[in-house]
C-alpha cells in the first residue's frame, strides 16, 4: 500500500516574497508604499508627514498584526459585519395560508381514512407477513 504524506501545516500561509513575507503580507505593504508615493506628489509636507505615518502604521498593521490568532484584516473585516448587521433574533411563528391549511386537514383525514380501513389480522403468521409486505409497498406507492 502506499503511503502519501499529510501536510500538516495548512494554516500557515507560504512564504513567497524573499522567504519573509506572504503574498498578502507584501500587497498590504506595497498598496501602503504606493498611496504614500501618491501623496507626497500632491500634499503639502506638514500635511503629508502625518498622513504618511499614518497609512505606513496602517498597512504595517494589517499586514503583520494578528489578534488572538486571526490575521488583523479577518478581524476587521468579522467587527464591520458585527456592527452593521442585526443581532437580535427573535422567532415568530409564521401562520399557514388558509388555502395550505385546508390541503394538509384534508390530506389528515385521508390518513385517518386508511387507517380506520385496515382489514384485522388473520390467525396465521404466514399471511400476517405477506399482508403487511402488501400494506407496507402500497403506502411506498402513494
Amino acid at each position: 500500500m502506499r503511503q502519501y504524506q499529510v501536510p500538516q501545516f495548512i494554516t500557515v500561509e507560504d512564504k513567497v516574497i524573499g522567504n519573509y513575507l506572504t503574498v498578502k503580507q507584501f500587497l498590504f505593504i506595497g498598496g501602503g508604499i504606493l498611496n504614500i508615493i501618491i501623496l507626497r506628489n500632491f500634499l503639502a509636507p506638514f500635511l503629508f508627514y502625518p498622513l504618511a505615518l499614518l497609512i505606513g502604521a496602517a498597512s504595517a498593521s494589517l499586514a503583520f498584526v494578528r489578534i488572538g490568532e486571526q490575521p488583523l484584516p479577518t478581524v476587521v473585516k468579522n467587527a464591520l459585519y458585527y456592527f452593521f448587521h442585526p443581532r437580535i433574533y427573535i422567532w415568530r411563528k409564521e401562520q399557514l395560508p388558509p388555502r395550505i391549511l385546508s390541503r394538509t386537514q384534508t390530506e389528515q383525514k385521508k390518513h385517518a381514512e386508511t387507517i380506520v380501513t385496515l382489514p384485522k389480522l388473520s390467525q396465521s403468521k404466514l399471511s400476517d407477513l405477506a399482508w403487511s409486505l402488501d400494506i407496507k409497498e402500497k403506502t411506498r406507492d402513494e
